[in-house]
């Protein structure tokens, strides 16, 4: 009889679980298909590679699609490398105190703080202090900052579950510190510190509000020369054309956003590959 009860409770959970999973991603489903319905019409070529005109009512997205692939691509590049140093840091160097224990609680508050706060920030440090001007550096800077609580967070966690006898062995046998991080620690916890980068990608390369402050123009039907140029952005396009420019065709608004998610999507399942190569190469 117990064991008919534990069966009946397992697939009463399993159900709740399964309802739930539906509650969460039929909406998102359903997004999707909406989107992908209004905006695969407006999709070809031409709509990808030129120029806007007449006010954005005609052409294409093309240089909004190539400014987004330039903030996003900058600002992995700066954020990565200073996330993952300080992730190393706190977890392997650091002494736990209350100075530890503030830094750790600061990072995590940061992280829930609104991008429109980052990019008054921006605004104000790299745009007016700095003097990068409204500029591509400004705007990867700011979505930088930005990213950096997340990827702190998400490598601290991916070298915190290797193993701790890892580190006793490579000690053991006569490495350092660091040598012990470079070849016994970080090597596993590549996959959970890829986590933290497609995590950050997808928030950079969505926000709207730190680009409007640092970057972002209105019209720009030309391609940046210099990181000091100022450059269009397909969230911050995708936010005027919904709501600044009257009479224009509905699918270009969804195209617009389709196009979106696809390079989200596209650079999401590129780095998901190589956390996957990565995670073959695991010791435990």
């Amino acid at each position: 009889m117990g064991g008919v009860k534990t069966t009946t409770k397992q697939k009463i959970a399993f159900s709740v679980l399964f309802l739930c999973t539906l509650i969460v991603v039929l909406p998102v489903l359903f997004v999707l298909w909406a989107i992908l319905k209004g905006g695969a019409p407006a999709i070809n070529w031409q709509f990808l590679s030129t120029m806007p005109r007449e006010g954005m009512r005609e052409g294409g997205i093309y240089p909004a699609i190539i400014g987004t692939i330039y903030l996003v691509s900058l600002s992995v590049l700066f954020s990565l490398p200073i996330g993952l140093f300080a992730a190393i840091y706190l977890n392997e160097y650091a002494k736990d105190n209350l100075l530890t224990r503030l830094i750790r609680l600061a990072i995590v508050n940061l992280s829930g703080v609104s991008s429109v706060v980052y990019g008054l920030f921006g605004l104000a440090l790299f745009v007016n202090f700095l003097k990068f001007g409204v500029s591509i550096l400004s705007g990867a800077l700011t979505l930088a900052i930005m990213n950096l609580p997340v990827i702190i967070i998400a490598s601290t966690e991916a070298l915190a579950s290797v193993p701790f006898s890892f580190r006793e062995v490579s000690l053991s046998l006569g490495a350092s510190r660091w040598q012990t991080v470079r070849y016994s620690v970080l090597p596993n916890a590549i996959p959970g510190i890829l986590t933290g980068a497609i995590l950050s990608l997808a928030r950079a390369a969505g926000e709207t509000a730190p680009i409007l402050f640092t970057v972002a123009a209105f019209y720009l039907p030309k391609l940046p020369k210099s990181i000091f140029d100022q450059a269009m952005a397909l969230p911050y396009h995708l936010y005027i054309i919904s709501t600044q420019i009257p009479n224009i065709k509905t699918e270009v608004r969804y195209g617009t956003a389709l196009v979106l998610i696809g390079i989200v999507f596209s650079m999401n399942i590129f780095a998901v590959v190589i956390r996957a190569k990565f995670r073959k190469k695991k010791k435990w």
